[in-house]
């Protein structure tokens, strides 16, 4: 026997404070009705009172409580075999890491806030594959496509703007790493979602990996993060002090928004943009109006064991031990 929902069984408290309840109060009855009569003539007093019959419609109510709890916790023995089959997307999230994700205009910063977001997102996952890229002049593959979540998350949290040596921004570096990552599969179920500020300072031209997405199949969702009026990029020294990135010329370097070059990728390989607000990421919104309506692939099929449900014996033993204590009168038979 097993049990699919052992925390009901901490209700068991419930059963025992209702027997010491009984017991009390059959005590204190019984101490009452002594304080005005002798213990002799109490019989006498109240002939029509059974008190054994009492006893036993209290210990009929204790039983069905104690069942009615048991079947909550939902006992289970006996199996059969089901086929079970997993279906859902290829989903790679290729997040910018390069030091304009430090800039403020979201809080706490744009890369923390982009983490807190893949977070919620994660729990939408239900049977699709995730993995994750940090690109900033380069790319890389910080986590492979997996089932796994909780690994998954461990990589989000490891993301920080020195994780790539080159700086700048790569959008199409991170468009051809996914590719490469989705090498051998096939030409569907496979999604690309680009968090960054849309600024490509640094690698080939996007909108050429853009092209070579959509010919292998791969669709690609851009969540713009920052604002195009721009903001300061915000540097913390080991000491906690606080300066603003600046150029080799000296100058304090502005980052902004950049939402064309964003569009552009997506509609180029049929998927679409969304601007990170402050109230909505736009992860979420993505995945309800746009992967959840997405073909899903099936990725395995197994037998897996599929135990009985029992709940419905003690429930229906506790109905009936209810039902027959109504029937159980306390008065003696004439």
């Amino acid at each position: 026997m097993r049990f699919a929902n052992l925390g009901a069984l901490h209700l068991l408290w419930l059963v025992v404070a209702l027997a010491v309840f009984y017991f009390w109060s059959f005590k204190k009855r019984k101490a009452t009705m002594e304080r005005f009569a002798q213990k002799n003539l109490i019989t006498d007093l109240t002939p029509l009172l059974d008190n054994r019959k009492k006893r036993v419609k209290i210990i009929l109510t204790v039983l069905a409580v104690f069942l009615i709890v048991f079947s909550f916790s939902r006992p289970q023995w006996g199996f059969h075999w089901q086929e079970v089959k997993r279906k859902g997307l290829d989903i790679i999230i290729a997040v910018d890491t390069s030091k304009s994700m430090l800039a403020e205009d979201v809080k706490p910063n744009r890369l923390e806030r982009a983490k807190l977001a893949i977070k919620d997102f994660t729990r939408h996952l239900k049977g699709d594959r995730v993995g994750l890229i940090a690109f900033a002049g380069e790319a890389f593959l910080q986590c492979p496509l997996t089932v796994d979540y909780g690994g998954f998350l461990l990589s989000v949290n490891s993301l920080n703007v020195n994780l790539i040596p080159r700086g700048g921004t790569s959008i199409s570096q991170a468009i051809k790493e996914a590719i490469r990552s989705y090498e051998g599969g096939l030409k569907k179920y496979k999604v690309l979602i680009l968090i960054t500020d849309g600024e490509n300072t640094a690698g080939a031209d996007p909108f050429k990996a853009a092209e070579k997405a959509k010919e292998k199949g791969v669709k690609v969702f851009c969540i713009g993060i920052g604002t195009p009026e721009g903001e300061l990029i915000t540097l913390t020294d080991d000491m906690g002090n606080k300066t603003f990135l600046k150029d080799s010329q000296g100058n304090v370097v502005k980052t902004r928004l950049d939402e064309t070059t964003l569009q552009k990728v997506a509609l180029t390989t049929g998927g679409s943009y969304v601007r990170s607000g402050a109230t909505r990421f736009g992860l979420d919104l993505i995945y309800e109006e746009k992967l959840s309506k997405m073909e899903k692939r099936e990725f395995e099929s197994k037998l897996a064991k599929q135990f009985e449900e029992r709940f419905q014996i003690p429930l229906t033993l506790a109905f009936l031990l209810l039902l027959g204590e109504l029937f159980i009168s306390e008065r003696r038979k004439a």
